[in-house]
């Protein structure tokens, strides 16, 4: 298993006609209940692989003598913004960009999410990132937990040497399920959220 993705699970081998029950199984609610759960499962432990990994970069850095914390932690909240647009024949919410106020662990406004995605601190620096790995969150009602990684910068300071964002705890941000159709083309919602966000310098 890789920070990037997952395995099927194997069909059984070695007995007759096993391979026709296993589909039959597979093929009930129940049967793709448990797949889901599993993957749900897999896909958890590929976003700590992946945690792992951005932590001991971010140390590794820190031992050589980086004078800042190996990571910052920062509570995220604001709105998740969707538009509603055309989408394969029909209608669909489609994520535009998030908005959302950065605090440290005392409350105090420490920068800013917005699109991109971008992150920037007080000082002016930015990190923008790209996704490397998707898991759903423990709360169904909540936006997916995210690790990704840096794609570009700009100035000097707390971004600057950002090499990995993850994005846990979620709660809130789904996208409406209704309300979005050719009459409403081009509406906007803002859907509130929150969520940890763990910035690994590299």
């Amino acid at each position: 298993m890789s920070c990037l993705g997952f395995a099927l699970p194997r069909m059984p081998e070695g007995k007759p006609g096993l391979p026709f029950r296993w589909m039959s199984e597979h093929a009930s609610g129940v049967a793709l209940g448990a797949l889901r759960a599993w993957r749900r499962r897999v896909m958890r432990k590929s976003l700590k692989c992946c945690v792992l990994a951005a932590a001991t970069l971010a140390c590794a850095a820190q031992a050589q003598g980086v004078s800042k914390a190996a990571a910052i932690e920062a509570f995220g909240k604001g709105v998740q913004i969707y538009a509603c647009k055309a989408s394969g024949g029909t209608y669909a919410w489609a994520l535009k960009a998030p908005d959302a106020i950065l605090a440290d662990a005392k409350g105090r406004t420490i920068g800013k999410h917005f699109a991109g995605p971008s992150w920037r601190a007080n000082d002016g620096s930015t990190v923008v990132g790209e996704s490397v790995n998707v898991s759903p969150s423990p709360d169904a009602r909540a936006i997916p937990w995210l690790v990704l990684r840096a794609k570009s910068h700009a100035g000097n300071g707390e971004m600057a040497t950002v090499q990995y964002i993850v994005r846990e705890r979620t709660e809130g941000g789904m996208a409406p399920a209704t309300g979005c159709e050719a009459a409403q083309a081009g509406r906007e919602v803002r859907v509130p959220y929150s969520a940890v966000y763990l910035f690994f310098r590299g």
